[in-house]
């Protein structure tokens, strides 16, 4: 894979630590725990920088990290592809291709199902598979 060039020297997994560590609130925590269970899930997973937010990508973006003032948000890219039988998808569900996952402070996390999604979109994306 190419590397970006970006205007300074940071990684993207060292943005992606100073984002998170700017993040001082319950939001930055949150983040972290979820990046660790999307590495867990699927360690192929490359970390990138872009739009000012944490992607994890694999044979294309899979899924991104996006803070809100009240709620985290993992944005799934090709999320309406994906079976989803625990019902973790809780925004965007009108949207074409994406789906999304929103964290509020206090959500309890199932930590399998969101593991087992990740896996799920990485063997969406690995397939080549297209929606039909």
């Amino acid at each position: 894979m190419k590397k970006v060039e970006s205007k300074d020297s940071l990684t993207p997994s060292q943005h992606i630590d100073k984002h998170i560590k700017e993040l001082t609130d319950w939001r930055g925590k949150l983040l972290a725990r979820l990046r660790k269970l999307i590495l867990e899930a699927a360690p192929e997973l490359t970390e990138e920088w872009k739009w000012d937010t944490p992607v994890w990508s694999h044979k294309g973006n899979v899924v991104a990290g996006g803070v809100f003032k009240d709620h985290v948000k993992l944005n799934f890219f090709k999320g309406a592809s994906l079976k989803d039988p625990k019902g973790l998808f809780n925004a965007g569900l009108d949207a074409k291709a994406t789906r999304a996952i929103d964290f509020a402070e206090g959500d309890d996390i199932d930590e399998a199902a969101l593991k087992e999604l990740v896996r799920e979109a990485v063997a969406y994306n690995t397939s080549g598979s297209k929606k039909k």
